[in-house]
């Protein structure tokens, strides 16, 4: 059973979260076509486009982790 936890539309975690899905599907798609191209071009792109997108997913994550820490000292 899947716990999914409501935001409200001001708090940026039901964003973040939402963008989050989005870039590792689309990194997850890019890495997966990788194998079906032979143009070296096209897979250092492919290749770049899934590490760019990871560490932006990244960046998110630890925005999440820090504003977590801020929520709970505030509260």
């Amino acid at each position: 059973m899947s716990h999914r936890v409501i935001y409200g539309e001001d708090d940026p975690r039901r964003h973040t979260a939402k963008l989050k899905a989005m870039l590792s599907g689309v990194a997850d798609y890019a890495w997966h076509d990788v194998g079906k191209v032979n143009d070296p071009r096209a897979q250092a792109l492919l290749k770049t486009t899934a590490e760019i997108l990871l560490g932006l997913r990244k960046a998110y994550d630890e925005f999440e982790q820090e504003g977590e820490m801020i929520w709970r000292k505030a509260s």
